[in-house]
């Protein structure tokens, strides 16, 4: 269904692409930092942080960097074999933009499949063409249901703050209930439905990512990182840690600043 062609990363303020029309693989990108332009069919695009675009085969476009803005996307190109009606975002015959509550989770897991990525590791492709596959199914999900409401926007960033401060300790959906003013069950589902993880798949991404920079920029042990993030058996910590990401702690340490 989904032949996976390749993946880039692009930084800076100097960046420009261009790609003629009748090219026929479709792109996925995704900003992950500051702001870019792209032009499609005429049409400018000003994409920020969070915005996912599609733009389907056969579409041209210019992308350029915004002057002195520096910013940060991943553009992720493949293939589609399959009847319309069975393609991802069916009826999209140029491009499509938009927010996407599923960033927390695609970012996380694009950026592990981009570390193996640039050390071309077996199997990378079937990865990157899995993440590409769920990425367009949650977008595509949430574009079918129609925007968010703007309350229930809040809502989910209020219970993202909470988690933000939180997240080293133990959580629950009647703290994120009472954070918002609603029943646990509603948070609970709401939270699900806007971000594409449930709350405990949320806390764990943010511990790891917490775990991925203290192993690569701090002094600490495995053993301190593990207490410092909650858990009381290292070991534990360590497995969970491998399931996630793919590689042990040990791993991240070998990439520890020599000057840190």
């Amino acid at each position: 269904m989904l032949s996976f062609e390749g993946m880039r990363q692009h930084q800076g303020m100097n960046w420009y692409e261009e790609r003629a029309v009748q090219v026929n693989s479709a792109v996925l990108i995704v900003v992950t930092y500051g702001k870019c332009v792209y032009w499609i069919d005429g049409e400018k695009l000003l994409l920020e942080k969070g915005d996912f675009m599609f733009i389907a085969p056969g579409a041209g476009y210019y992308g350029k960097s915004v002057p002195t803005v520096f910013h940060e996307q991943f553009v992720l190109t493949f293939r589609i074999d399959a009847p319309e009606e069975d393609r991802p975002l069916p009826g999209v015959h140029a491009f499509i933009k938009a927010k996407a509550g599923c960033y927390d989770m695609v970012i996380e897991r694009l950026r592990a499949v981009w570390k193996e990525w640039q050390e071309s590791l077996p199997y990378v492709k079937l990865r990157a063409a899995a993440l590409t596959l769920e990425a367009l199914a949650l977008w595509g999900r949430e574009l079918s249901r129609g925007e968010q409401t703007a309350v229930s926007q809040q809502h989910v960033d209020r219970m993202k703050a909470y988690l933000q401060d939180h997240y080293r300790g133990k959580v629950t959906k009647e703290h994120l209930g009472e954070c918002i003013n609603r029943s646990m069950n509603h948070a609970a589902s709401l939270f699900r439905q806007v971000t594409g993880q449930t709350i405990s798949e949320y806390v764990n991404s943010l511990r790891m990512r917490t775990a991925v920079y203290m192993l690569t920029e701090s002094l600490l042990t495995v053993s301190e990182i593990s207490d410092y993030l909650g858990y009381s058996d290292v070991t534990y910590f360590q497995r969970v840690f491998k399931r996630s990401l793919g590689h042990t702690p040990s791993a991240y340490l070998k990439e520890r600043r020599q000057h840190v």
